[in-house]
């Protein structure tokens, strides 16, 4: 068994998509949209074949940034190297994404940084 994808609400369908090809290698599929709802949707497909989808309704609010809460916390990407973790993490940095933390070597041992996509969710880079 495994995992076919991740689904996720955001603001800015667009924003974020360009945001998940743009630094991380998604390939995205054409815009879905339900008339009757209002939902869009793109799935986005990663190199190992995971896939994300952001979605988008007029209905579901946006929340205020809490911290720390119950449910998922983070989607974690395997960049190959701590190299490759300083060099995206620079460029997101410079290209006015939040940095939360790192990089850094953790307790656990993992080399990593985390940084926020477009609607502040958590991303963790590691090598």
């Amino acid at each position: 068994m495994r995992i076919d994808h991740i689904a996720v609400y955001v603001q800015n369908l667009e924003r974020t998509k360009e945001y998940y090809v743009n630094y991380f290698g998604a390939v995205s599929n054409a815009l879905y949209h339900n008339p009757k709802t209002g939902l869009q949707t793109y799935f986005l497909s990663f190199e190992d074949g995971c896939r994300l989808e952001i979605m988008q309704r007029p209905d579901v609010p946006a929340s205020a940034e809490t911290g720390e809460q119950i449910g998922y916390t983070h989607l974690s990407f395997s960049t190959g190297s701590r190299e490759a973790v300083d060099t995206l993490t620079k460029r997101l940095r410079e290209d006015g994404y939040a940095v939360l933390s790192g990089p850094r070597v953790t307790g656990d041992g993992y080399y990593e940084s985390q940084v926020s996509d477009p609607d502040g969710n958590r991303v963790e880079l590691v090598a």
